[in-house]
C-alpha cells in the first residue's frame, strides 16, 4: 500500500530485496504513472509496477518484468480484496493499524514469491486459525503462570509453617 507521492504504508517482500531498493523503487513509482492512460501497469527496465487506486491510496504491486500480467493483474485484485476485510476505512492510520493482520493475509496469498491458489474465504479462514491457534497458545500459557503462582504461594505457605515449627521447638519450655 502506497500513497500517491510513494511513500510506503504496508509493504511486504516476497523475495530478498534491501529496504532502500523498495523505497528506491516505490519512490519512483508515482514519476512513471500516466493518470490520464486506463492501463494499470507500468514498465521500467528491470521491473513492471501493476497497481490498482484505492480512493487515496494505491495497491502496487512490484513484479518482473518476465512474470505473467495476467496473474500479477488477479493477485493485485486479491491484494486490494483482501484490504476492505481488515479495516473499516481506506486511510493510512487504519492500514498502518492492522499492518500485521494485512501482512498475514498478504502471506496467504503469495508464498515465496509465487500465488496461491487461494480465495478470500480461504484467506479468512487461514488467519482466522492461525488467531485461534494464537488463543489456545495463549490460554495454556495462562494456565501454566496461575498453576506456577499457586504452586509458589503453597510453597510459600510451607516454609512460613517449617519457619513457626523451627521457633516453637527452639523456644525454651515454659514452666
Amino acid at each position: 500500500m502506497s500513497l500517491p507521492a510513494g511513500k510506503a504504508i504496508v509493504s511486504r517482500q516476497f523475495v530478498e530485496m534491501t529496504r532502500t531498493r523498495i523505497e528506491g523503487l516505490l519512490a519512483a513509482f508515482p514519476k512513471l504513472m500516466n493518470t490520464g492512460k486506463q492501463h494499470t501497469f507500468v514498465e521500467t527496465d528491470s521491473v513492471r509496477y501493476v497497481y490498482q487506486p484505492l480512493e487515496k491510496l494505491y495497491m502496487v504491486l512490484i513484479t518482473t518484468k518476465n512474470s505473467n500480467i495476467l496473474e500479477d493483474l488477479e493477485t493485485l485484485r486479491l491484494f486490494s480484496r483482501v484490504i476492505p476485510e481488515y479495516c473499516r476505512v481506506l486511510e493510512e492510520s487504519e492500514i498502518s493499524e492492522h499492518c500485521f493482520d494485512l501482512i498475514f493475509a498478504f502471506d496467504e496469498i503469495v508464498a515465496l514469491g509465487y500465488r496461491e491458489n487461494v480465495n478470500l474465504a480461504q484467506i479468512r479462514t487461514f488467519t482466522e486459525m492461525d488467531s485461534h491457534e494464537e488463543k489456545v497458545f495463549r490460554a495454556v500459557r495462562e494456565t501454566q503462570e496461575r498453576e506456577a503462582k499457586a504452586e509458589m504461594r503453597r510453597k510459600a505457605k510451607e516454609l512460613q509453617q517449617a519457619e513457626r515449627l523451627r521457633g516453637v521447638q527452639s523456644s525454651p519450655p515454659t514452666s
